[in-house]
């Protein structure tokens, strides 16, 4: 059942997975990974250099003060590297991965669902497990790309478990309760971004974006 934790749209399914070849721009993207594999393992070997460009996924900052608790919260066993965070492009990192943007950006408005989307690289240590959770909004899905699979992860959404798997993108409602392991040796990596729900017409999505703007709702 979808129990988002900020908004909720009504009559909207509840459907734990959607099937990429509903979307046109899935093999597209999917080709691209090679491309956006390389300009990965560029970006791990200069972070190895570097100070680490991946930080905890659940941050503390900006969260003062709000009461919250989270059991990864700061732990960079889940960490992202992020191209656009909560809306905001980040331009350092996306001229670090400018092959990695352009295949987000060529998906066009879908991938720019209200109120403040993410693109991120995320990265799950081994023997990291995300614990159960729910998603904010019911009026977006959550899209994996699978970049760097060490075998041994999956992902729960509702009463279905997946095994990530090279080529096969995953595209499915946050707000239904999931969570998702890494039970190898190595890290996990996977883009992530946001697509619009394709039940929402035109403008049932400007109605949308309307509102979040007049709520003020944030991103977390």
């Amino acid at each position: 059942v979808s129990r988002p934790t900020r908004y909720l749209y009504p009559g909207l399914p509840s459907r734990q997975f959607y099937r990429p070849e509903d979307f046109d721009w899935t093999s597209a993207l999917a080709a691209k990974t090679p491309e956006i594999r390389a300009e990965l393992d560029e970006l791990l070997a200069r972070q190895s250099l570097e100070a680490s460009a991946f930080a905890p996924y659940v941050e503390k900052a900006g969260r003062e003060g709000a009461g919250v608790s989270h059991p990864l919260l700061d732990n960079p066993d889940w960490s992202a590297f992020y191209l656009i965070k909560q809306g905001e492009r980040v331009k350092e990192n996306i001229a670090l991965c400018p092959r990695t943007m352009a295949a987000i950006d060529a998906i066009g408005d879908d991938a720019a669902p209200a109120p403040a989307p993410s693109v991120l690289f995320s990265r799950l240590e081994a023997g990291a497990r995300i614990p159960p959770h729910h998603g904010m909004l019911n009026t977006r899905l959550i899209c994996h790309l699978p970049v760097i699979l060490p075998g041994q992860c999956a992902l729960r959404v509702g009463n279905e478990t997946r095994a990530w798997k090279d080529g096969d993108v995953f595209i499915f409602d946050d707000t239904i309760e999931h969570e998702a392991w890494n039970e190898s040796d190595e890290p996990r990596y996977v883009l992530i971004f946001e697509i619009w729900r394709p039940e929402l017409s035109a403008r049932q999505r400007h109605l949308v974006s309307e509102l979040f703007k007049l709520g003020g709702l944030a991103r977390r």
